[in-house]
């Protein structure tokens, strides 16, 4: 039998890399394996939202797909061949988040930029080698693969989790069954070298009575990707399907001047989540655990998303820092958001592709009057926005939340505020005392931390960078604080009070107790130790 491993990740997409990658960097040992000889060169997903770049900046990930990538500025909505609506994502989301945009990054140059990180931490996929069964055995995973010389291994883990896509053998086996439906119509994605008014960096969306069509920018001048469905005998045999067959629609519709096809696929999509993403020591993530339309570029953002929230509670049951029912909140933070991201798309996608002469006036006639005044209204496109960039996604309800402080709930994403006049800083109690060699913390000495004894950062955002429990105060620390955080070694972080941190919705002088993937977890406007004692004894937790 081979090496026990701490987790075994089924499957070598963004969701499995991602969780890889995090678990490494937290010191867990992840065994990651892919039965497909080499990564994908085409690619279905380019999306990468605001949330998953703020994400991103605790591997250090976010700057690569900045610069590899294409910044979409804004969204126009096409109809009857005339563009009648224009959103610019900088004018709602620039008090937000650091990225106000939208960030198109291939799921192909997205996963090779992925195993590059991966393999600098000394870590590789295993290519060829296949999972053929697992069984729960109580302490442990045994499990059975095919490795590329065709010769059966088995091996023990700790863990299993299952990013192994729609046709998961981890969901299989965990019997939690993948309820659901298929949509009718069938998809093509089709990359291509054009000219035309869609061609200036943004992503255009075609309303109309035919198919759906929306195109996306590349990096690459005049590149871009055209998403769109077809509904009618063509759909019968998507096999057999041409760009020839699909290309009037662009070319009339959108005046996209093809003038050269990369490649060209068709695919059904469904609409599926399964019943558990949780069975004893199997996890189910990404499209193995929810798949749906890739209306509003949510799905592989969703799965990395998955992957982040299952790492840090993987790392604190594996090293002893939390019990096993840990991992219980996985399945109840997560499935709740994909079975309301399931519906949402579904509610879009129909809207954008029904048939019928009432769905066609709505959607050609009324959405392109209705929906230019609507997002003139500033809280309709802040909605969007946050609905979108998965910025709104939060855990109130779950297992893990507490409190309230100002206008931000246990659960809810960490609010960003921008630094007003370039001096917030902050740095743990731990260092500043290290720095000054102070045995003891002095009353008020937290309030009056010297400047030149801190480390200037642009944002709040800034200590989110190391995956780890933390502490915020946007105001003073009282000296118990201070003392309790310190002996705790629990990292402290103080900013000086600013007009930011109010229209943020952050309360002064309050105590954010932040979990490793950057959501509150604790809300406290007393700052009082005891509720930090509380919350951690009610859930049997070490941070």
């Amino acid at each position: 039998m081979a090496e026990r491993s701490d987790v075994l990740i089924v499957g070598a997409g963004p969701t499995g890399l991602v969780l890889a990658l995090w678990l490494t960097k937290l010191g867990i040992r992840p065994r990651i394996i892919d039965k497909t000889a080499e990564p994908g060169t085409t690619s279905r997903a380019l999306a990468v939202q605001a949330r998953t770049l703020e994400l991103y900046r605790q591997l250090g990930l976010t700057e690569a797909v900045l610069a590899q990538g294409h910044k979409v500025p804004a969204v126009n909505l096409w109809v009857r061949a005339e563009q009648r609506a224009h959103l610019v994502f900088s004018s709602v989301g620039s008090d937000l988040t650091p990225y106000s945009f939208l960030q198109i990054f291939p799921q192909d140059q997205h996963e090779r930029l992925l195993i590059q990180r991966l393999q600098e931490l000394g870590v590789s996929v295993e290519r060829r080698t296949e999972l053929l069964s697992y069984t729960d055995v109580g302490d442990h995973v045994a499990v059975r693969l095919r490795g590329p010389d065709g010769l059966d291994e088995v091996c023990a883990s700790s863990y299993i989790a299952g990013c192994d896509g729609a046709r998961s053998l981890v969901r299989e086996t965990m019997g939690t069954g993948f309820p659901g439906g298929t949509y009718r119509q069938v998809f093509y994605v089709a990359d291509v070298e054009a000219q035309g008014p869609p061609l200036n960096g943004e992503l255009h969306i075609d309303l109309d009575e035919a198919d759906f069509l929306a195109v996306f920018p590349l990096a690459e001048r005049r590149r871009a990707r055209l998403i769109g469905t077809v509904r009618d005998e063509r759909a019968e045999h998507p096999e057999a399907l041409r760009f020839e067959d699909v290309s009037a629609r662009a070319i009339q519709h959108l005046k996209v001047q093809v003038e050269k096809v990369n490649w060209f696929s068709s695919y059904r999509v469904h609409h599926r989540v399964t019943e558990h993403f949780r069975k004893g020591r199997a996890f189910l993530l990404g499209d193995a655990a929810h798949i749906h339309s890739p209306a509003g570029g949510q799905g592989m953002n969703t799965g990395i998303g998955d992957a982040i929230n299952l790492a840090w509670k993987l790392h604190s049951v594996l090293t002893g820092r939390a019990p096993d029912t840990l991992l219980d909140s996985f399945e109840a933070e997560r499935i709740r958001f994909a079975r309301r991201l399931v519906a949402t798309t579904d509610k879009v996608f129909t809207f954008a592709t029904a048939d019928g002469r009432l769905a066609e006036v709505v959607r050609t006639r009324i959405a392109p009057v209705v929906m230019p005044k609507l997002i003139g209204f500033e809280f309709a496109r802040e909605f969007l926005f946050r609905t979108v960039s998965q910025i709104m996604l939060n855990y109130r309800d779950g297992p893990l939340s507490e409190g309230s402080a100002g206008h931000v709930h246990g659960g809810e994403r960490l609010p960003w505020a921008p630094s007003g006049d370039g001096d917030n800083r902050s740095m743990t109690e731990t260092q500043w005392r290290k720095s000054h060699e102070a045995p003891t913390v002095r009353r008020g000495a937290a309030e009056g931390i010297p400047r030149s004894g801190r480390a200037a950062t642009r944002d709040n955002f800034a200590p989110l960078s190391e995956p780890v429990w933390q502490v915020h105060v946007y105001g003073a620390v009282t000296p118990e604080l201070a003392t309790w955080c310190n002996n705790h070694r629990l990292p402290l972080h103080r900013f000086d009070w600013s007009p930011e941190h109010e229209k943020a919705g952050l309360a002064r002088d309050a105590l954010y107790l932040i979990r490793p993937d950057t959501y509150v977890a604790l809300a406290d406007p007393a700052a009082s130790v005891r509720a930090i004692e509380q919350y951690c004894a009610r859930r049997d937790l070490r941070l």
